[in-house]
């Protein structure tokens, strides 16, 4: 039945012998000339963003690992909650095999201060406070501290504030069901105000490359050194943009982070 439909639609209605019947390889091509124009969905606000994906990958399950807890092992995830359905991912982890020093809130200025990054603005919050869950029993907790790059000594991050850079924020995970003392970051690079400091096209990856480039040459602060080591970790983190904010796709590489000192 199926056959003589098509029969009949390609060959059309019975036509009077004075009517020359059109043949159906016109229409043919014509159809397929209008499959290989791609179809403008971006003004129907459609995404069609092709997301990052390796040839062979797959989601590692938690396991035991040294220095910090997988937060996915009890209930948490390597993506904040930026929005009720997108985050940022948690792209850095400073393991508790670290300098003692650093894990403190104090230490970790420091640190932090001696790659390149110090406090907001006049001391001032600009943007949305995110959440994260790091599966250490506190559920999800406001971000600990939010830094920006320290373009130049005094006022230097109100100079990122307004023309964009690298930042991060961090949490530390020190809850009642895992309190391991690693900070877990999310770095990224954002554009200038003027833009609302939205990430930059590939601004996870950028980010976060940035942030362990600083860490691993080397640095220092009032008089204190560290040197430190990276391990790159994939399968903790789906590759892609799903569930990500602003639909940026990211590699799905973390980078774990040994600080010692010198």
């Amino acid at each position: 039945m199926h056959t003589e439909l098509c029969r009949q639609f390609f060959a059309g209605p019975p036509l009077s012998s004075s009517v020359t019947m059109l043949p159906a390889l016109p229409l043919l091509a014509l159809v397929s000339a209008a499959q290989a124009i791609p179809f403008p969905f971006k003004f129907l606000g459609w995404n069609t963003q092709t997301p990052f994906q390796p040839s062979v990958f797959s989601v590692s399950p938690p396991k035991d690992e040294s220095g910090w807890v997988d937060p996915r092992a009890l209930g948490g995830q390597f993506i904040d909650f930026t929005t009720p359905r997108y985050g940022e991912p948690l792209n850095v982890i400073i393991s508790n095999l670290s300098d003692p020093f650093v894990l403190t809130d104090e230490g970790f200025r420091w640190y932090y201060k001696s790659i390149g990054f110090s406090e907001e603005c006049l001391g001032l919050h600009y943007g949305h406070v995110h959440k994260a869950d790091l599966g250490d029993g506190d559920g999800r907790k406001s971000e600990h501290i939010l830094a920006r790059q320290h373009y130049f000594p005094r006022w230097g991050t109100c100079w990122e504030t307004l023309i964009g850079g690298n930042h991060f924020r961090a949490w530390k995970q020190n809850g009642t069901d895992a309190s391991t003392g690693a900070w877990f970051l999310g770095a990224s690079k954002e554009q200038d105000s003027t833009k609302h400091h939205m990430i930059v096209p590939n601004g996870y990856n950028i980010g976060r490359d940035l942030l362990v480039q600083s860490a691993i040459s080397g640095s220092s602060w009032k008089g204190m050194s560290w040197v430190t080591d990276v391990e790159w970790r994939d399968g903790l983190l789906e590759p892609g943009f799903k569930g990500i904010n602003h639909a940026i796709a990211q590699d799905g590489r973390i980078a774990i982070l040994t600080v010692h000192r010198v």
